[in-house]
């Protein structure tokens, strides 16, 4: 029989912040995501996960304000707002995320709109980040392929962030929104040892509830889906024009959804619409060991003689400088 420190070491309490941002506010959303943190850690969790840009916010304007239409001064000045309120890790940004990952002893993946500079500095990227219980970035994953409108205002990523990571008796790894339904990104963290999956999504019920059980089914993994949330009264007054974005939202863009899968499918958590708070759930490694008897996609149930996957991780730049 286990022993109780066994069966502790076996297990992982986890965070799901389903939250709205303080929208297009850097420094507000910030000292929201922080006070979740201490929340979490408050309550023993070991991870707390954030939804999909949720710093300092998703492009909801582009599907209600026109967002194809080229060299209208709207979209120049919304996006050029955009930009100034996003995330530059290079320039400190999460420092103060870090440095309390490393206090409180908890893992955090977070949903961030990155102004990378290895890339000049201009474009934008939706990427997720890992932080460690130490508090070190671990890993910034850039969506690969950003969805419909988000390819106005988001440049598409490479596989530099394709990782996982240890923690507990876990190997967690992640993806954003639709990157969840691209089978090899997918496959990749799968022949890392993933057993955690992590989905993050900007906001809706109608994008997790099906994936999040089906790429458990696929793994034999837990899956946790975090999406924010955002309704009409959330954009801000001083917002470059927010009377032409009010003037065609509908009152709620983004419902939540989040939730967990089990390693055999069936819900651990199910999704969660139009609540803001921390929803905590403990996690058993030793399901994704009784699930992987029967079925281990990189395992015994691969034939490496047969197919074969290639992932380059190298950070794409434009420029490379020889001394």
């Amino acid at each position: 029989m286990e022993s109780k420190l066994m069966k502790n070491k076996n297990k992982l309490k986890v965070g799901l912040a389903q939250i709205s941002p303080i929208w297009l506010n850097k420094k507000k959303t910030l000292k929201k995501v922080k006070s979740y943190i201490k929340e979490a850690a408050n309550k023993k969790c070991k991870l707390i996960v954030f939804g999909e840009g949720l710093l300092p916010g998703y492009p909801f304007w582009l599907s209600i304000t026109d967002g194809a239409r080229f060299e209208s001064k709207i979209q120049k000045e919304i996006h050029a707002h955009y930009i100034q309120a996003s995330i530059c890790i290079e320039e400190g940004d999460l420092d103060g995320i870090c440095s309390l990952a490393k206090s409180k002893r908890i893992a955090i993946y977070l949903g961030i709109i990155e102004r990378a500079k290895n890339r000049g500095g201009h474009s934008l990227y939706c990427s997720l980040v890992y932080i460690n219980t130490k508090g070190k970035i671990k890993s910034v994953h850039r969506k690969l392929r950003p969805t419909y409108e988000e390819r106005l205002t988001w440049s598409p990523g490479d596989g530099n962030g394709l990782s996982v990571h240890s923690l507990k008796p876990f190997s967690v790894g992640g993806l954003n929104c639709w990157e969840n339904w691209m089978p090899l990104p997918r496959a990749a963290l799968y022949a890392q040892g993933e057993n955690l999956h992590v989905a993050v999504w900007p906001g809706s019920k109608r994008n997790t509830e099906d994936i999040t059980r089906y790429i458990a089914k696929e793994s034999r993994s837990f899956v946790i889906s975090v999406s924010s949330l955002m309704h009409i009264k959330d954009f801000p007054e001083n917002m470059p024009h927010i009377d032409a974005i009010l003037k065609a939202s509908p009152i709620v863009l983004a419902d939540g959804g989040s939730c967990i899968a089990r390693p055999n499918g069936e819900w651990l958590l199910e999704p969660q619409t139009r609540k803001e708070q921390l929803f905590v759930e403990t996690l058993d490694f030793n399901e994704v060991l009784e699930e992987r008897q029967n079925f281990d996609p990189s395992g015994h149930y691969s034939r490496p003689d047969v197919t074969q996957l290639i992932i380059n991780k190298k950070r794409q730049s434009i420029l490379k400088v020889k001394k």
